[in-house]
């Protein structure tokens, strides 16, 4: 039987809708984002463009099941009116239909989270909360130019965590300056609030940033990526110690239950549709695996959503589905399926090259199944790159 591209990719392995909102109420330092400074007068358009451009993916993708996941991100989509999510939602659900527990994260500012907010998201299906709190220290949150303090942020999960079980805090460590010490009790001060899922990122400086400016210009400078290691191997114990180990690079469960559903499929080279103002997608149908982007800016994007032609589309190669199976799925504790990689034309990894990473304590093997080690995620991309064809 001739391998096809649906055994190595596609909707079979998940499929989701990310929904992205490119407002927030001030644009953050490090942000490298799409994304814009709050407009009301806007939303309502955008919101139909949005919805219209939900439909149009509907005939294309004429064999894809109903949805797995929905994720609103940006940006900062809890500055939405819980009317306009239940739209998108329901025009979702009317499109493609929603799996009955489908997982439905909404992305949320701690300033926007109250009693009355919360009670609106879970009314119109809302059933996951990805908190960004960033830290639980009044001096970093400054210098990350968030515009809550660590009160707020512990208030907040409090108030989300009467709603709804199933709640992600979102933090930024490797600050300049952090040390072993300071991070700790940040991360201790996140684990007392125990919410089931952490996001713990390092802090990545991208040259367009404000950070990056600063960077240049030899006003900032970055932690050293020893020193960098030095606080994510602390993370790892740390959290393995509090019950919530990670399942991928930077993501901490307390159990498979609370994993992040729509990351899995990202992680899984599944497909996901990507709407909203810059928004990405992986959709495969007709032998071809496409990447989509949308139209960045908020007006550019409304009006091609009016004419009907949608955001740009780009046929992968092999090589690079292939790719980009590998590293994703290296990410995740699941890791590789490396009998996957032959329906895109390629070989298994050899022998050899597994053992080579395998030697250096990075690599594990469960038959057909590679994952990284705890010390092999520092390095998740080279070895990515050394087991990709």
């Amino acid at each position: 039987m001739t391998a096809t591209l649906e055994q190595a990719v596609g909707p079979n392995f998940g499929f989701g809708l990310y929904v992205h909102w490119p407002y927030c109420a001030r644009i953050c330092p490090y942000c490298d984002f799409n994304v814009y400074t709050n407009k009301e007068s806007g939303a309502d358009a955008l919101v139909t463009a949005i919805c219209a451009d939900i439909r149009q993916h509907r005939q294309a993708l004429s064999a894809h099941r109903t949805l797995d996941t929905v994720y609103f991100g940006g940006g900062t989509p809890s500055l939405l009116k819980p009317q306009n999510i239940y739209k998108i939602l329901q025009t979702a659900a009317e499109t493609f239909g929603i799996k009955r527990d489908a997982e439905i994260t909404l992305e949320a500012n701690p300033n926007n989270i109250s009693h009355d907010s919360c009670a609106a998201w879970a009314d119109i299906g809302i059933n996951r909360l990805s908190i960004g709190a960033q830290s639980f220290n009044d001096t970093a949150l400054g210098f990350l130019g968030r515009d809550h303090n660590a009160a707020t942020a512990r208030s907040a999960v409090n108030i989300a965590s009467e709603q709804f079980q199933n709640i992600s805090l979102d933090m930024i460590y490797a600050r300049p300056g952090q040390s072993l010490a300071e991070w700790e009790q940040e991360l201790a001060s996140a684990l007392e609030l125990a919410t089931p899922h952490l996001s713990l990122y390092e802090l990545t400086i991208e040259a367009p940033t404000a950070f990056g400016k600063r960077v240049a210009r030899g006003e900032l400078t970055p932690l050293k990526e020893d020193d960098q290691a030095d606080l994510y191997e602390l993370t790892q114990a740390i959290c393995d110690a509090a019950g919530r180990p990670a399942y991928e690079v930077s993501n901490h469960a307390a159990s498979t239950a609370f994993q992040s559903r729509h990351n899995q499929v990202y992680w899984s080279s599944g497909d996901w549709i990507g709407v909203g103002p810059g928004a990405h997608g992986r959709l495969t149908y007709d032998h071809q695996r496409l990447a989509t982007l949308a139209e960045r800016r908020p007006g550019d994007y409304i009006k091609r959503i009016a004419t009907g032609t949608g955001g740009a589309q780009t046929a992968l190669s092999n090589l690079d589905i292939a790719r980009e199976l590998v590293a994703m799925a290296l990410r995740s504790e699941q890791g590789l399926d490396v009998t996957r990689l032959p329906a895109l034309t390629y070989p298994t990894p050899s022998d050899a090259q597994i053992e080579a990473v395998k030697q250096n304590g990075l690599l594990q093997q469960q038959g057909y199944h590679l994952s990284l080690t705890q010390s092999g995620r520092l390095l998740a991309d080279h070895i990515a790159a050394e087991l990709s064809p």
